[in-house]
């Protein structure tokens, strides 16, 4: 696959509708490769489940996010390899003390309805996604964020007009900090930041998603919402960029087997799908200018609850660890999945930019030597063949993951004697009872916000809106905070991947690689992009 293009803004050669290069036979060709497109422009593409929300203000998943960047835009986007690039923000400035960041907005940025896009309409979206009567499950960032007051905004002590982010006039965007963060700039690429149309939320509440309220300010507009279906967003044509924009038109289906999304994409109906698990070495023979395996930014890891009136049991550290032990990474990345995953012994993953992989005394222990030892520790905690242990196991309906917690149920059985439940749900019920504690050993995959070892080792800090383990170290929470000031944090990164080891709230079980099929026309992906982070609006397929 080649790499995601950057069109530059300055390009006047564009769309097969409108100008361009024409063949003889109709067709444009791209206003900087100079390849020759494809007639038709729409791209489709498969998830395994609905996302809970495509408002910014409420997005939590992947899959939702990828909408949310299509429909509505942020200060900053992401180029291919990851790097910042103007979006309604054109730069920013930076004061002294690292404090206050100054953004300056293009004024052609438009809403869908024709309205500009303001500096206001960033401070709507920002005091929205704190406030507690959105009850968002990532106000959290926020607070993340070191936004001044944010914490007492989220948490209700203060009104959201005290939130350290103010429109010093339209095209001026002024954010105030508690600390200096110098990757605070990569935050604004996420959902969370997006601005919203204020008078569309106001008009319409919770039905503003809907296609037929929906004003954004993204490359694309919603056009179709089918729950469980499909949802289809096309080209807006206020969009600042949109001569620029190549694809006309997105559909996303919701196909929950990843093997009928499979056998669907090899009969062309889909441009884009994950590989199912084990699968890549044969299709990668198969199709080998298809089959795509790169780093992503997630880790996949299984979280203990730890919560009051939880399972008494799994309240032993030993028994946590034991059960991490227990699990051989090693056949999970090369039998189970083999699609260039690889073993975690960290939360971590080990391409994050700037982090270096501590050393885990585990991760250089055969599997023998961690079965042993697993076998050790929970006998110490009281439990053998006269005293089983019994576990339930929840993950989110997926044959990955089913797979993947049979494999590791086997190993538990096999090495401890462990008898475990396994059960499957829905993904929004799976997230509300993950939230809510209902679980013993929950599924997580967790992809980072931004390209920083903090994305991840903040979910260990007690206050984190994800830590749905309850996990509570007060020396980790430390050295969370101390790290954020750090000239060089890697030190307290080193030391909270020690106390995960140690704790063991999580099994950190594999880092993510993306393992796709991508039809041999679709041009642009950003596969250098860490976090995967992809943009319709710089996608684009090429003549046959």
């Amino acid at each position: 696959m080649t790499l995601r293009t950057k069109l530059l803004a300055t390009t006047s050669a564009v769309l097969i509708a409108t100008t361009g290069a024409l063949y003889a036979d109709g067709h444009a060709t791209h206003p900087e490769t100079g390849e020759t497109l494809a007639s038709d422009q729409s791209f489709t593409y498969r998830v395994g489940d609905e996302s809970p929300s495509i408002d910014p203000g409420l997005v939590e998943d992947v899959d939702g996010a990828d909408v949310v960047r299509d429909l509505f835009e942020g200060l900053y986007n992401q180029d291919a390899a990851g790097n910042l690039i103007p979006g309604v923000a054109l730069s920013h400035t930076v004061s002294d003390d690292g404090l206050v960041y100054t953004f300056t907005l293009r004024d052609t940025a438009k809403w869908s309805n024709g309205d500009p896009v303001t500096a206001g309409d960033f401070v709507y979206a920002w005091q929205r996604a704190a406030s507690p009567e959105l009850a968002s499950p990532y106000s959290w960032y926020m607070d993340l964020m070191s936004i001044e007051n944010g914490a007492d905004v989220i948490a209700g002590d203060m009104p959201t007009s005290e939130l350290g982010v103010t429109a010093i006039d339209d095209t001026t965007l002024e954010v105030r900090l508690t600390q200096p963060l110098p990757y605070f700039p990569q935050m604004v690429t996420h959902g969370t930041t997006f601005p919203v149309h204020q008078a569309t939320v106001e008009e319409f509440g919770s039905d503003w998603v809907l296609p037929e309220n929906m004003v954004s300010n993204g490359a694309y507009v919603l056009t179709e919402f089918v729950p469980q279906e499909r949802l289809v967003r096309e080209r807006n044509p206020m969009y600042w960029d949109n001569e620029n924009t190549i694809l006309d038109k997105v559909t996303k289906l919701v196909i929950t087997d990843e093997n009928v999304a499979l056998t669907r994409y090899l009969a062309g109906e889909l441009d884009w799908t994950d590989v199912p698990a084990g699968q890549f070495p044969r299709l990668s023979a198969e199709f080998p200018d298809q089959a795509v395996s790169v780093p992503q930014a997630c880790s996949y890891y299984y979280m203990f609850n730890l919560r009051d009136g939880a399972p008494e049991e799994l309240q032993d550290p030993n028994v946590r660890k034991a059960l991490s032990l227990a699990v051989n990474r090693d056949i999970i990345v090369n039998n189970v999945l083999a699609g260039g995953q690889k073993a975690a012994y960290t939360f971590t993953h080990w391409a994050t930019a700037g982090f270096e992989t501590p050393n885990i005394p585990m991760a250089d222990m055969t599997q023998a030597d961690r079965n042993a030892m697993a076998q050790e520790l929970l006998a110490e905690a009281g439990y053998g063949s006269d005293n089983p242990l019994s576990i339930d196991l929840v993950y989110n309906t997926n044959e990955s993951h089913k797979s993947v917690a049979i494999a590791i149920s086997q190993m538990w059985k096999q090495t401890l004697g462990v008898e475990t439940t396994l059960a499957n749900q829905e993904w929004q019920t799976f997230l509300e009872a993950r939230s809510n504690g209902d679980f013993d050993v929950a599924r997580g995959g967790w992809c980072a916000d931004y390209n920083e070892a903090s994305t991840f080792l903040d979910l260990m800090d007690s206050g984190s809106g994800y830590n749905d383990s309850k996990y509570n170290n007060p020396e980790v929470d430390a050295l969370l905070a101390e790290a954020k000031t750090a000239d060089n944090p890697q030190a307290n990164y080193d030391r909270v991947e020690e106390f995960i080891a140690q704790d063991t709230p999580i099994i950190p079980i594999y880092h993510y690689a993306a393992v796709d099929m991508f039809s041999e026309n679709l041009e642009g992906w950003p596969t250098e992009n860490f976090e995967q982070n992809w943009y319709s609006k710089d996608l684009y397929k090429i003549a046959e």
